[in-house]
């Protein structure tokens, strides 16, 4: 709850933005259950505004502040700590993954990466916390959003007395105040200098980062101050830094900041320049908010960003190089503008800076979904019973509730099994905690083998490495860091000891666990793999684990064309793994067509997802078995394998149009693949008698599509899209129909006299683009405005038809003329 004002202490940096409108929060924290502020980057929203809160002891209870990235919540809490005079864990507290600096003291924790998902999950009324922050809310992680929809489900049924105040830079203010109609909304100017923005586009092409170094290099001799350079990832950092380092003087630091650095290498890329230095900071998109780097002048911004996109039919995450949203190059310019006038040189053209998207895509939108689908089924409810931005697309949800599945946390209902609630209540991400539990099934060793499994797969070390899993896990046992401290942590949760060294014998049974979707099987000798998910991966042909059978491919990743590419594995065996997993493995009857022989292949299969294990022949081949057979062949061939006559294929075309345009008629999915997908529905009761692919020509298409549309649906559809059109003469003529494009009709001009505006179907809701055609069939307009083109260009076309087709008809007032298919010679008005 508010406390009462107390005078503040002097703040160790000179006044900052933020403080014109702190009373103005303060005073909206104690009116509203929802705050919004949205303050640019160095107004001072992150530090100033914690640090008052708690110098005035604003709340009684505890602040937590969630921060996107962990190097932030670090240099944060430093800060805060430093500026008290203390250490963190005294008044200011850290937790972020694998570790935790609180105290009994602690009244402001500054937490990442999930934890206080986790805090919510482990207490949902969060006692002895008064107020959430959520910082950067703008950079729309996954974590961000599912912790604000769980903080506003508690503060709406548990804790009315909870305050949340939502903090961004570059906010979607409209659609954040939307979602929170009675929210406060404030904002803060930054203290920003004017900066220059320049263009110079360099192609992302061999040699990149030498035209980058030296477009920096040219710039630190033009101009004054540190420069601070945006990269999209790490190894374009390390090789700018090495092209930059022979083009600057020796009084220039070459300093790069990224996530994988130890954070003694990340602060001293944070920290300001020694005397008589300046530095070139080169960042990712790290930079951009939430962290303060001393002494720039100067940006340089590439205009992309690396970023990971999952795909949900691979089950895999590729790392995309993307151009940037406006919003980022704004930040990124901006931080030129901090100290003094600043210049902001852009690798790239002014057009492109207009065209950008105007915000990043949420993550919601372009991650994998597993976590968030097991937060909240342990939090009981569906996605559709919390407020969110973007809702959790369905594609994405209904994949990760097959992988849960596929785990043994799900049940064939979609509820927490017994392993499932093991799982949830462990904390830590679904597959490695799926391990875990499956680990206690086993020996002490096995446990200990899967605590540093898992503290390996949540941090792999940094650096090239060794693809063989074994190797790494070596080098890591024993070793004193946070890798021993994580999987010591691991460990004792689950009531278990960990050794000092792992059990490779453990190792393909515990990945295979966590990762059942990736265990692969060799398809030849030049390191390709069949994973169990149904796609392929590579790994590096001249690497001795290549010539293996069988493989867990633990960490792969998508590339633009061809096999996945997999970057650590373990090596397996399918025997071991059926004994020791066999929830794994399936016995299914296996049924298809074999084109070149002309004949049905049969047989019983045991399967790995889809790795065929072993195969063995079906000798009494039923009528079941072949229809199943022939509808395999057709859904490898396509509808096209199928006799579609035009009445057919009109059905069809039609259904779908009904479908795209959104008619008042409830159809069933039309599309191919659907139709593909349920062959068994709709096509198979119709194929009494088929023995093999030429008999399928002979089955009766369109009773069976008309039977899944249904018979009244059928009938509705021909009236709201009819096949034919009658036009003024009594003529009817046949509708062109795309679901794309607007219905057509071709018709000579003369029969449209009379019809003063364009024709309609679908009730009104649907106008025909009219093709009005010349007496030689050709085409003289085309228009879904038949009323303005009689009242207009109709003009031109009379007069230079007059002339060609003298014979015809061609009226002064067509609209009201009557129409004919007849010449001049057989035309009489009014018969």
């Amino acid at each position: 709850m508010l406390a009462g004002n107390s005078d503040t202490k002097a703040f160790d940096l000179s006044q900052l933005p933020i403080d014109s409108v702190l009373d103005d929060i303060i005073s909206a924290l104690a009116e509203h259950p929802q705050v919004i502020l949205k303050a640019p980057p160095g107004a001072g929203k992150s530090t100033r505004l914690p640090h008052v809160l708690l110098e005035r002891g604003v709340f009684d209870g505890k602040i937590i502040l969630l921060e996107p990235r962990r190097l932030a919540a670090r240099n944060i809490a430093t800060f805060l700590a430093t500026i008290r005079g203390e250490k963190v864990g005294e008044t200011v507290g850290l937790r972020v993954r694998g570790e935790t600096r609180v105290s009994d003291k602690t009244r402001l924790e500054i937490v990442t990466e999930g934890v206080l998902t986790r805090m919510i999950q482990a207490d949902p009324e969060l006692p002895g916390v008064d107020l959430v922050i959520f910082d950067e809310f703008h950079e729309r992680s996954l974590h961000a959003d599912l912790a604000l929809a769980l903080s506003l489900d508690v503060q709406q049924g548990l804790r009315d007395d909870l305050t949340l105040l939502v903090m961004s830079a570059t906010l979607d203010d409209s659609a954040l105040s939307g979602m929170l109609p009675d929210a406060a909304y404030l904002e803060s100017e930054g203290r920003s200098f004017p900066v220059e923005a320049r263009y110079q586009t360099v192609p992302r092409q061999y040699g990149y980062e030498n035209v980058v170094a030296s477009a920096v290099a040219q710039l630190l001799e033009k101009e004054s101050g540190s420069a601070l350079v945006f990269l999209p990832g790490v190894g374009e950092i390390q090789r700018t830094a090495d092209a930059l380092r022979d083009r600057v003087s020796s009084d220039v630091l070459v300093c790069p900041l990224y996530g994988q650095l130890t954070a003694k290498e990340q602060q001293a890329a944070i920290a300001p320049a020694p005397n008589g230095k300046r530095k070139v900071v080169l960042a990712t998109n790290i930079a951009e908010t939430s962290l303060t780097i001393e002494g720039i002048r100067l940006v340089v911004d590439s205009g992309i960003e690396r970023v990971a996109r999952f795909n949900r039919k691979t089950g895999i995450t590729k790392l995309d190089t993307i151009q940037i949203a406006r919003s980022s190059a704004v930040q990124r310019a901006g931080r030129a503008g901090r100290l003094s006038d600043g210049v902001c040189l852009r690798l790239y053209s002014e057009e492109t800076f207009q065209r950008m998207r105007a915000v990043p895509d949420p993550e919601m939108t372009t991650s994998d979904l597993t976590q968030l689908v097991l937060e909240l089924l342990q939090w009981g409810c569906s996605p559709q019973d919390l407020q969110w931005l973007d809702l959790p697309p369905t594609q994405h949800w209904q994949q990760a509730v097959n992988l849960l599945m596929q785990l043994g946390v799900l049940d064939t209902s979609g509820g927490l099994t017994a392993k499932g609630k093991r799982v949830a209540a462990l904390g830590t991400d679904a597959r490695l905690g799926a391990m875990l539990v499956t680990a206690e099934g086993f020996d002490a060793s096995a446990l200990s083998t899967a605590a540093w499994l898992a503290a390996w797969a949540e941090e792999p070390p940094r650096g090239s490495r060794d693809p063989d899993l074994r190797l790494q896990l070596m080098s890591l046992a024993g070793r004193k860091g946070p890798h021993l401290q994580r999987a010591q942590q691991l460990a004792e949760r689950l009531n278990g000891r960990l050794q000092l060294d792992t059990k490779a014998d453990w190792l393909p049974v515990l990945a295979a666990s966590a990762w059942p979707d990736r265990v692969a099987q060799s398809r030849g000798t030049d390191g390709r793999y069949l994973l169990s998910n149904g796609h392929g991966a590579k790994l590096d042909d001249q690497h001795p684990m290549s010539d293996e059978k069988c493989l867990i491919a633990i960490d792969l990743m998508s590339v633009s064309q061809g096999d996945s590419r997999i970057f650590t594995a373990c090596r397996a065996d399918m025997d071991d793994l059926q004994t020791q997993l066999p929830s794994l493995f399936s016995q299914r009857e296996w049924v298809d067509w074999d084109d070149k022989k002309g004949a049905l292949v049969a047989e019983k299969r045991v399967c790995c997802g889809d790795i065929v294990v072993s195969r063995t022949p079906i000798t009494n081949v039923s009528d079941e078995h072949r229809t199943q057979a022939l509808l395999q062949a057709v859904k490898r061939k396509g509808l096209s394998c199928l006799t579609l006559s035009d009445k057919t294929q009109s059905l069809l075309t039609r259904a779908r149009c009904a479908i795209a345009w959104e008619l008042a008629i409830v159809l069933p999915a039309m599309d191919e693949e659907s139709l593909l997908g349920e062959l068994e529905g709709w096509f198979a009761p119709f194929m009494n008698g088929v023995k093999g692919m030429n008999g399928l020509k002979s089955v009766d298409v369109y009773s069976a599509l008309e039977a899944r549309i249904g018979w009244e649906n059928t009938k509705q559809l021909n009236r709201l899209l009819p096949e034919t059109y009658q036009v003024p003469t009594g003529s009817t003529y046949r509708i062109r129909y795309h679901a794309d494009q607007k219905p057509a009709l071709a018709v000579k001009m003369q029969e449209m006299y009379g019809q003063a505006s364009s024709p309609t179907i679908a009730d009104g809701q649907v106008t025909l683009v009219v093709e009005l055609l010349s007496p030689a069939q050709r085409p003289l307009q085309i228009t879904q405005d038949l009323a303005g083109f009689w009242q207009g260009a109709y003009r031109e076309v009379q007069k230079e038809m007059k002339g060609r087709y003298p014979k015809h008809v061609w009226p002064d007032d067509p609209a009201n003329h009557q129409p004919t298919k007849l010449t001049k010679r057989h035309f009489k008005p009014g018969s």
